[in-house]
């Protein structure tokens, strides 16, 4: 069973900065896809990046290219979102979930964190 933890949310002013983090544990790290989503309140879910076991291949959402950039670190099992020049509609549940390819569709990730809650002011 695999388990994911994120961390790092919380209140921010807009044009702010914030750091998530997930933590994975309970099966090989290194080999998974690794991609971060979002659920605004009344919103449906939706992809915000993704990246490769290697880190050498990374995929953005439109909505959040240029401002996040996501990365891992392999020995730490640890993948981060790294999100600048945060907007009021990026508030949001962000959650982190293991996949099988680098792509933005919800049913290519099989394993899902519970979430963590970010909220940009203006």
């Amino acid at each position: 069973q695999v388990q994911l933890v994120e961390s790092g949310g919380g209140l921010v002013q807009a044009g702010g900065s914030l750091r998530l983090s997930c933590a994975a544990s309970g099966r090989p790290f290194s080999w998974s896809v690794m991609g971060w989503f979002r659920q605004a309140p009344g919103k449906e879910r939706e992809f915000v990046a993704a990246v490769s076991w290697s880190g050498g291949g990374v995929r953005y959402a439109n909505s959040v290219l240029g401002r996040f950039t996501i990365s891992r670190d392999n020995a730490k099992n640890t993948v981060y979102l790294q999100m600048n020049s945060l907007k009021p509609e990026d508030t949001a549940d962000y959650f982190c979930a293991v996949g099988r390819v680098v792509a933005d569709r919800e049913d290519l990730y099989d394993y899902w964190g519970q979430g963590t809650q970010v909220t940009v002011s203006s």
